[in-house]
């Protein structure tokens, strides 16, 4: 075989290769741009730069999922055709890409431009991958300015002081462009591009055009992601012009005519208070917040009550911190607690507990407290859990004895509620309580609710109560579930109403089902009152007893199922009820199962 065949049998699958991205199949082609770098290797830089890029370039006109992969692959290209002084023949279907119309392909080619551009040299730069940029923010079709508004920050600082204006030029131009899509994209990359500009060229140039945006622009989708440039700006501006500059506009947009911007400010202002720090946060920020606190629109409200908590703890100084939030947030809040919106509510509820730690145990008890009490019978389930999930801040502060004497008689008073539903929310809350108030302060608070949700006249409660024992034997032990919870099991079986010891036989089984049941606890503990109830005189009861036992059975050792199980299934087996018949059959294939 000559050198020449040799070659082209080598070949031969890249050829195949090649034809599958032509394919009319979309799969197939997509399977085989996937292997666009097995290709490239296998035709060699030469031929990748001269032949498979301009093929590539091509191919720019296929379906969405197949252009993204396009722009992935091209991303590793570098080596495949020949290194970074190469690179620039790249550029052609990336900046096709970057033009077309679905906005994933063009974000993922501006992304690998982005990525290229650091294996440019700078004389490259200036002459390959900036023209391309101008190109792009020049075109007719505004796609193609979109994708532009993404490359400025990666090259600026790389490129030539008369270039450098010149980008800066464009820039400007493109957040002043005709098209909002355009606008929007430029005001996304202007806090990008806010970094990479020396401190005179961001004052004289770029604060003009921040304002522009924030102030003028009649596209609120373009002014909300201006905020986002605004934290950008304040981290790169020295204090005093964010007091001048800055903060004139942080107001203007507290006040915006639209909702969606003044939630963008909500959501960035810890943000900015962290870029400005505490001068200008006492100065400006605190006032901004409370505006946002007292927004109309609830979407507003909510976004800023949930930054309470950084907000609050981030206000310095410490000496300073108490005064601001009891004269400026905490009249507020007050009035939060009782309005009708929940998602304020639930959103104040998850944070307001983190301001006991801030402001010590006196203003905690007079000030802070009753809101909490308030928060605790709120009909919303989620306010509630907000509150009970977030005790341990105020137990700091207040100490375990005055938690349990205030906030703990108003759950107590919800786990008694008349309505099913709220005492079925609280059983859910006790595993969380049990964690932040200890063994010692449930036992004397909470155990015995625990046990008497077993008998409560709704299934569903009941049925909640079960699951509970075993989440708090899960977090107190086998030793607290001994001395706790198997007494009262054992009396609830001997129970007039059948329905109980039905329950209690569900309790059993919870039991003896935890991972952390010690070997002793279900055969001497457990056991014995499950088997005494194979007499019962309800049919139903017996049955159940014949169903736990099948249960348990691969937790007993030989012994006890040959002592204690099996003769109790036997005698269910010979029952009068055809159900207690057909259990008990069922519980002996378990048995042989646990025995293989």
């Amino acid at each position: 075989m000559t050198e020449l065949q040799q070659e082209e049998e080598n070949l031969f699958p890249i050829a195949i290769l090649i034809d599958e991205l032509k394919n009319d199949d979309v799969s197939t082609r997509l399977a085989s741009f996937k292997k666009l770098s097995t290709i490239a290797l296998a035709l060699e830089p030469k031929r990748t730069r001269e032949e498979f890029i301009p093929f590539l370039t091509e191919s720019i006109y296929d379906e969405d999922e197949i252009l993204c992969e396009l722009a992935d692959q091209l991303s590793k290209f570098v080596p495949l055709v020949g290194g970074t002084e190469h690179v620039s023949c790249l550029l052609p279907p990336l900046e096709g890409l970057a033009s077309t119309e679905e906005t994933v392909v063009r974000q993922k080619a501006v992304d690998t431009l982005r990525f290229l551009a650091g294996s440019f040299s700078d004389k490259d730069l200036e002459a390959h991958f900036i023209p391309m940029i101008e190109r792009l923010a020049t075109a007719d079709w505004f796609t193609s300015r979109i994708s532009a508004c993404g490359l400025y920050s990666a090259v600026y600082k790389r490129a030539s002081a008369n270039t450098q204006v010149e980008l800066r030029n464009q820039f400007r131009q493109l957040c002043a462009d005709d098209t909002p899509m355009v606008r929007r994209s430029a005001a996304i990359n202007l806090g990008e591009m806010a970094v990479c500009l020396d401190l005179e060229t961001l004052r004289s140039e770029f604060l003009p055009v921040l304002a522009t945006i924030i102030q003028k622009d009649d596209q609120d989708s373009v002014r909300l992601l201006a905020i986002n440039a605004c934290v950008a700006f304040a981290e790169a501006l020295p204090t005093e012009d964010a007091q001048k500059s800055l903060m004139p506009l942080v107001r203007e947009a507290a006040q915006d005519k639209s909702w969606r911007v003044r939630y963008q400010l909500a959501d960035r202002l810890t943000d900015l208070q962290s870029a400005v720090g505490p001068m200008v946060t006492n100065e400006f920020l605190v006032d901004v917040y409370q505006t946002l606190l007292k927004d109309a629109e609830g979407e507003v409200r909510a976004a800023a009550a949930g930054k309470l908590k950084v907000f609050a703890t981030a206000l310095s100084p410490p000496d300073s911190r108490e005064s601001i939030i009891m004269k400026t947030l905490l009249p507020i809040i007050r009035e939060m607690v009782t309005e009708q919106n929940m998602q304020v509510k639930t959103a104040l509820a998850g944070v307001i507990m983190a301001l006991a730690p801030l402001l010590g145990k006196e203003h905690t008890t007079e000030h802070l407290l009753p809101m909490f009490l308030i928060q605790l019978k709120d009909e919303n389930p989620d306010v509630r859990l907000n509150i009970i999930s977030n005790l341990e801040c105020v137990n700091q502060v207040m100490g375990i004895t005055q938690l349990s004497q205030s906030l703990l008689p108003a759950i107590v008073e919800l786990a008694e509620d008349v309505k099913w539903r709220v005492r079925l929310a609280i059983i859910e809350y006790m595993p969380l309580l049990a964690s932040q108030l200890g063994i010692q302060c449930f036992n004397e608070q909470l155990t015995n609710l625990s046990l008497n949700w077993l008998v409560d006249h709704v299934y569903a409660v009941r049925e909640a109560a079960v699951a509970n024992l075993r989440n708090l034997m899960d977090k107190f032990g086998i030793e607290w579930a001994t001395t706790q919870i198997v007494p009262k099991l054992v009396q609830l079986a001997s129970d007039s109403n059948y329905l109980h010891r039905m329950i209690c036989l569900a309790a059993l089984r919870e039991l003896g089902e935890a991972e952390i049941c010690h070997p002793d606890m279900l055969p001497n503990s457990l056991l014995p009152t499950i088997t005494n109830l194979s007499s019962d005189a309800v049919p139903n009861v017996r049955f159940k007893v014949a169903q736990v036992l099948g249960k348990l059975a691969p937790f007993l050792d030989a012994e006890s199922m040959q002592k204690s199980l099996k003769p109790t299934l036997e005698k269910l087996g010979t029952d009068s009820d055809a159900d207690v018949i057909f259990y008990a059959k069922e519980a002996y294939e378990s048995l042989s199962q646990a025995a293989r």
